[in-house]
C-alpha cells in the first residue's frame, strides 16, 4: 500500500468521517418504514445543501440551525406532520454515534506520537456532544469549528485555520475526510489528502483528487 511521508498532524472531517450520520435515522427504522434511507440521505443532501447557499450568500447561521431547517424539509417532503418524531430525531442527532473503527484508529496514530484534529463545519456544542458521546475526547488534540469564521468548508479560509493554529508545512498535515467535496477543497488548499470511500462512491469531476482512497479509517494508519 502506497504511504506518506513526513505526516505529523491528521485533521478529520466530523460528520460522515468520524461519526455516522445514519446512526440517527436507524434508531426510527421502524417508525420511518421504507422511507428510513431515502429520508435520512434526503436530510443530510438539503444539510450540506442550505450550509452553501449561506455561505454563498453571507447569511450564516450555525449547523445546528442548518441541520434543523434541513430536517423540517424532509419531514415536509415526506410529509411527516409529529413534533414530538421531530425532536426526537434532534435529540438522537445530539447523541450521534461514532463508527466502530473510530477509537482504535485515533489511538495507533496517538501511539505514533501523531497530532489529530477535526475541522468541522459543526458548531462547537454540536463537536462537544458527538466527541464526548462516542468517548474520543482522549485521542483528540483539538477541534476547529467554522462557527469562528461564519462561513462553510469548502471555502479555503476554513483549512487555513489548520495553518494557523498548527506551525507546520502543508506536506506535514493530512486531511482525512469521507466527503468527496471536502475532499477536492481541501486538496484544492494543498493538504495532502485521503478519501475515505466506505460506499464505493464515484469520484468527483474536479481537478482535485486525493492522494490515497481508503475504504475504512482502520486502513488510516498502515499509510503513515
Amino acid at each position: 500500500m502506497e504511504k506518506l511521508k513526513d505526516i505529523k498532524l491528521c485533521v478529520f472531517d466530523a460528520y460522515g468521517t468520524l461519526f455516522d450520520i445514519n446512526s440517527v435515522t436507524k434508531q426510527y427504522c421502524e417508525e420511518l418504514g421504507d422511507i428510513a434511507e431515502p429520508f435520512s440521505n434526503l436530510w443530510r443532501s438539503k444539510q450540506l445543501e442550505y450550509s452553501w447557499l449561506r455561505s454563498l450568500m453571507n447569511r450564516y447561521e450555525d449547523f445546528w440551525c442548518v441541520t434543523e431547517a434541513s430536517l423540517d424539509y424532509a419531514l415536509d417532503y415526506f410529509n411527516i406532520k409529529n413534533e414530538f418524531f421531530k425532536i426526537n430525531l434532534l435529540k438522537a442527532y445530539e447523541n450521534i454515534n461514532c463508527y466502530e473503527e473510530v477509537p482504535t484508529t485515533l489511538s495507533k496514530l496517538n501511539e505514533r506520537g501523531l497530532l489529530t484534529a477535526i475541522l468541522s463545519n459543526a458548531s462547537p456544542s454540536m463537536l462537544h456532544m458527538a466527541i464526548k458521546n462516542s468517548k474520543i475526547d482522549c485521542h483528540i488534540d483539538s477541534c476547529l469549528s467554522v462557527d469562528n469564521l461564519k462561513i462553510y468548508k469548502p471555502h479555503p479560509t476554513v483549512y487555513s485555520l489548520i495553518s494557523e493554529k498548527y506551525d507546520l508545512n502543508k506536506n506535514e498535515i493530512l486531511f482525512v475526510s469521507s466527503n468527496s467535496w471536502d475532499v477536492a477543497g481541501a486538496k484544492s488548499f494543498g493538504f495532502n489528502v485521503s478519501w475515505i470511500n466506505r460506499f464505493n462512491n464515484k469520484k468527483e469531476v474536479l481537478p482535485f483528487e486525493c492522494d490515497i482512497e481508503l475504504k475504512s479509517l482502520m486502513d488510516l494508519p498502515n499509510i503513515l
